[in-house]
């Protein structure tokens, strides 16, 4: 396959319990984007987090993409297994002098997922890098630092497909980010930029929760040397609280819904609630292909009861 021509679109989940509508949705509107283009689309497993990921979660969620239609065409990769590509990308990156050892512990235990803006989020800026300086000089007492990478103040600047042109401060709204967690795991900005880069991934579609990554992303990319996908953003589908879906609503997970469900009347909702279709019928994912669009996909999130 000549990634230079084809498009690559990708879904990555982490196995870290039962798949439940939102994540579905996520893996619909991403498949949707890559085959209405003609291209590829991939599965990796992002299973870096030692503490939560499980193999069995990851053959489960494989199983339910199969049920609901969504069949990848390249994959499944698996974090776990491309931590010398890690590595390698690492030491390119302690050359640049930009990256430090960090003893503070706050924050890194979601350093190894991706940091959803709903989550919450800490800004590693000036103040944080001289109260670690100060730490440093203990480090022979301390425990084993995460490796963090030094931001610059300037802003970056990039159009996503859906909400628009985007201007962020690299330190000012990012902060220095973590690259390798204290007790070795691969921390997720930087798995997933050497994992895209190296998986020839020319379109990233995901959650708008994670638009405040790009910029930190970008950064990454370009002191690596590679080239940037194209990234497009969609609405979170959230809870009637306004929380977004997570693995905490059980009512909504696959094993309730496969229970409750078909996988057309899954796909046929989820292309209701999302606009793309004006009623409430069932549709397999090849079926709902000649309606998508994404202009008709709101700015706003999506609530479901």
């Amino acid at each position: 396959m000549d990634n230079e021509r084809t498009i690559v679109g990708r879904f990555a989940p982490s196995p870290t319990g039962r798949m439940h509508l939102g994540n579905v949705y996520a893996a619909l509107i991403s498949w949707l984007s890559v085959k209405q283009q003609g291209g590829a689309w991939l599965l990796r497993i992002e299973d870096i987090d030692p503490d939560r990921s499980r193999h069995d979660y990851a053959e489960q969620l494989m199983d339910d993409l199969q049920w609901v239609g969504l069949h990848w065409d390249i994959g499944p990769f698996y974090q776990s297994e491309r931590t010398a590509l890690y590595d390698e990308q690492l030491a390119r990156l302690v050359a640049t002098g930009l990256t430090y050892p960090c003893y503070l512990s706050r924050g890194e235990i979601l350093a190894t997922q991706a940091p959803h803006e709903s989550d919450g989020r800490v800004v590693y800026g000036p103040e944080m890098r001289a109260k670690n300086a100060a730490l440093t000089q203990q480090a022979t007492t301390m425990r084993r630092p995460a490796i963090r990478l030094r931001t610059v103040s300037k802003n970056i600047s990039f159009t996503d497909e859906h909400y628009g042109p985007q201007t962020v401060n690299l330190e000012k709204q990012c902060g220095d980010f973590i690259l390798r967690r204290s007790d070795g795991a691969w921390a997720y900005q930087l798995a997933v930029v050497v994992d895209d880069a190296l998986m020839g991934v020319s379109e990233v579609v995901r959650g708008r929760d994670l638009l405040l990554s790009v910029p930190q992303q970008l950064y990454l990319y370009e002191l690596l040397g590679f080239t940037p996908p194209r990234f497009t953003h969609f609405p979170l589908l959230c809870n009637a609280a306004g929380q977004r879906l997570c693995k905490r609503d059980r009512a909504l997970d696959m094993g309730e819904l496969r229970r409750r469900f078909s996988p057309e009347q899954i796909i046929g909702q989820l292309a209701f609630l999302s606009g793309l279709t004006p009623t409430n019928e069932p549709l397999s994912p090849a079926e709902l292909l000649p309606f998508f669009a994404w202009d008709k996909l709101p700015n706003s999130d999506i609530y479901v009861s």
